[in-house]
C-alpha cells in the first residue's frame, strides 16, 4: 500500500513529460532547413521572423507557423538576406506587399491610431460608464425614502 503514492507521482511525471512534448513538436514542425552562411545569420533570421506575423494563422509569428504561406514568406526573407538586404528593407518589402498587418509592432501613424489607442479608449469609456452608473444609483438611493422598519427590533 505504501508504493501507491510513488506510482501516482511517477505517472504524473510521465504525463507531464508527455504533454510537455507537444509544444516542442509543434515548434519543430515549423523549422525549415535552410543553408545559412553562419550561425549569426541564422540567429538574425530567427529574430526577424519572430517579429513578423503569419497572415494565415494571425496569432503566430512567421517563425512558429507551419502554414504554406508562412513557409513561402520565410523563404522570401531568407533569399533577401542572402542578397544582403537589411532587416528594415526586408520588413518594408513585406509591408509593401502585405500591409502593416505583417508586423507585430506596426508604426505609429494616423492609419494605425485605432490599433494603438483603441484598447485604452475602450477601457476608459467602460470605466466612465461604470462611474456614471454607480453615481446615478447612489443618487437614486439618496432620494428614495428609507424603508420604515417594524417595531419588532429584529433588524439583523
Amino acid at each position: 500500500m505504501t508504493c501507491r503514492p510513488a506510482v501516482f507521482a511517477l505517472l504524473g511525471v510521465l504525463l507531464l513529460a508527455w504533454a510537455g512534448n507537444f509544444p516542442a513538436a509543434h515548434a519543430q514542425q515549423a523549422v525549415d532547413p535552410l543553408p545559412f552562411k553562419d550561425h549569426a545569420q541564422e540567429v538574425r533570421f530567427q529574430k526577424l521572423t519572430r517579429q513578423l506575423r503569419c497572415l494565415v494563422c494571425q496569432d503566430e509569428s512567421l517563425a512558429a507557423s507551419n502554414a504554406d504561406l508562412a513557409k513561402q514568406m520565410r523563404h522570401i526573407v531568407f533569399r533577401q538576406m542572402q542578397k544582403g538586404w537589411t532587416n528594415e528593407q526586408i520588413k518594408q518589402y513585406l509591408v509593401d506587399r502585405y500591409s502593416d498587418y505583417v508586423l507585430y509592432k506596426p508604426p505609429l501613424r494616423p492609419s494605425t491610431w485605432l490599433l494603438w489607442f483603441g484598447p485604452i479608449v475602450i477601457l476608459l469609456l467602460g470605466a466612465g460608464a461604470v462611474f456614471v452608473t454607480v453615481r446615478k444609483r447612489r443618487a437614486e438611493r439618496a432620494e428614495a425614502p428609507e424603508e420604515v422598519l417594524g417595531d419588532d427590533d429584529d433588524d439583523w
